[in-house]
C-alpha cells in the first residue's frame, strides 16, 4: 500500500514496530575531549552492564507479542533493520555512538503521504534513520514524499535548565510523580532557539491540524519550520502544557471527537483551545512504576550513568519514564485501543467510553523510555485528510 496516515485513530493497516536487536546505550562524548580507542572501549564496556541479556530478551519478547496482536488485528508489521550501535561517529562538533531502535516514533512523522525525518535533539541518534531505509524504499516504489528536516549542528549547550538556578518550582504534578515513582523527581529542561529542533514525538495529528509541544525536545523554531513546510493546507498549533519531553504521554486523541488528557498536566484552562469542542477524558489515576523497574533503575542504570559520567561520557541512563507513560496508548481504529496491561484504572475508564481495550504487556516501557505509541509508527491507516475542527 502507499503511505497514508492522517491521524492517530483511523483503522490501522500497516505499522512499524521497534526492535531490541543489537540494543546498545547511546553515548555522547564531551566535545572538548579527544575520544581515544581506549576511552571508547571503556565506555562501551561500562554501558553493557545497563543491558543484561535477561532484560534484552524480555524487551524483545514483549515487542514480539505486540507484533502478534497487530497482525491478528489484520495490520502488516514492518521492523527496522538493527544497526551496530558500538561504532564511534563524529561531526566537526562532537562524537557519539548509537543506541537502540525501540522508540520508532521519535524521529519520523507520517503526515498523509509525507515521511519526515525530524531535526532530532539527541546526538547519539544521528544515524538512527538508516535503520528504516529498507522500509522507506519499499514504500518508495509506490510513491510518497520523503523529507528530511535541516540537520542541526547540536553544538555547545542547546539544552538548558527550565528554571533559573534557585527558582525551581514544585507543582502538584511533581508531588504526584514522586508518589508514583518511589520518590524519584523529574528534572526539567528547555531548548535554545539557535537551531530548528524537535523530535517527531512532539507532534500528534488531527487531520489538517497538528498539536506541537514546546518542551525539552521541541522548540518554537521547529514549529515554525514545520508549518512552513506543510503550507496552508495544515495548521500547526503549539502548546506548553508539559515541560519535559514528548507529547504522547499528555495529549492522545482516541477517535474523532474524543481525546485522552493527562489531568496532572492539562486542565480546562491549559487545554489547547483547538480541542474546545471535543469530548475530553481527563485522567491521572495511573499505576505506580513497577518495583522491578525502579530497582533496576536504581541498582543498575543510575550506577552505570555515574560511571560513564566519570569518564566524561553522557547518556540517558539517568532517565526513567514518568508514571504517565501509561497514557501512551495506540488506537487500532475508532473503537479499539491498545493499553499497557498494568493500567487497570485507565482500561476501565476507556471501556466506560465504549472503547474495546486490548491490554498489552510492556514490562520495561519505563526504562526503555517509551510505551505503545512510542514503539510503533503507523505508516498506513484507512481514511483521508479531514478537517475536524471547522
Amino acid at each position: 500500500m502507499k503511505i497514508n496516515s492522517h491521524n492517530e485513530w483511523d483503522k490501522l493497516r500497516e505499522v512499524v514496530v521497534g526492535t531490541a536487536e543489537n540494543m546498545t546505550v547511546g553515548l555522547e562524548f564531551n566535545p572538548s575531549q579527544s575520544v581515544s580507542p581506549d576511552l571508547f572501549a571503556k565506555a562501551c564496556q561500562a554501558a553493557k552492564k545497563a543491558l543484561p541479556e535477561w532484560y534484552k530478551e524480555e524487551v524483545a519478547e514483549d515487542l514480539h507479542d505486540l507484533c502478534k496482536i497487530l497482525t491478528d488485528f489484520g495490520a502488516e508489521v514492518f521492523r527496522p533493520a538493527p544497526i551496530k550501535g558500538e561504532k564511534l561517529f563524529s561531526t566537526p562538533h562532537w562524537s557519539a555512538s548509537g543506541k537502540d531502535i525501540y522508540n520508532v516514533r521519535d524521529l519520523h512523522i507520517i503526515i498523509g503521504d509525507h515521511v519526515m525525518v525530524s531535526p532530532f535533539v539527541s546526538r547519539c541518534r544521528l544515524y538512527e534513520p538508516n535503520a528504516f531505509a529498507d522500509i522507506w524504499y519499499h514504500y518508495f516504489e509506490q510513491g510518497f514524499k520523503w523529507l528530511m528536516a535541516p540537520q542541526p549542528k547540536l553544538e555547545g549547550t542547546y539544552v538548558v535548565p527550565y528554571y533559573p538556578e534557585g527558582q525551581e518550582e514544585t507543582t502538584e504534578e511533581d508531588i504526584l510523580h514522586r508518589k508514583l515513582s518511589d520518590g524519584r523527581a523529574e528534572k526539567y529542561y528547555r531548548l535554545t532557539e539557535d537551531s530548528i529542533l524537535f523530535d517527531a514525538a512532539n507532534v500528534v495529528r488531527f487531520g489538517k491540524d497538528l498539536i506541537y509541544l514546546i518542551s525539552s525536545t521541541g522548540n518554537e523554531k521547529g514549529a515554525r519550520w514545520l508549518q512552513s513546510i506543510l503550507g496552508e493546507e495544515y495548521r500547526v498549533h503549539t502548546t506548553s502544557t508539559y515541560k519535559s519531553s514528548h507529547i504522547d504521554s499528555t495529549i492522545m486523541p482516541l477517535r474523532a471527537g474524543l481525546v485522552l488528557l493527562n489531568e496532572a498536566r492539562v486542565s480546562p484552562k491549559s487545554c489547547p483551545p483547538i480541542l474546545n469542542s471535543w469530548n475530553k477524558v481527563y485522567f491521572n489515576d495511573m499505576a505506580s512504576l513497577p518495583k522491578e523497574e525502579i530497582d533496576f533503575q536504581s541498582n543498575v542504570r543510575d550506577k552505570v550513568y555515574k560511571e560513564l559520567k566519570e569518564l566524561g561520557v553522557d547518556s540517558d541512563l539517568n532517565h526513567i519514564s514518568s508514571p504517565w507513560a501509561g497514557i501512551n496508548v495506540l488506537s487500532l481504529d475508532q473503537s479499539t485501543v491498545l493499553v499497557h496491561d498494568r493500567q487497570k484504572n485507565l482500561i476501565k475508564e476507556l471501556e466506560n467510553h465504549k472503547l474495546n481495550v486490548i491490554p498489552v504487556r510492556m514490562r520495561h516501557c519505563y526504562t526503555m523510555l517509551g510505551g505503545l505509541h512510542c514503539s510503533t509508527l503507523d505508516t498506513v491507516r484507512e481514511g483521508k485528510l479531514e478537517n475536524y475542527f471547522d
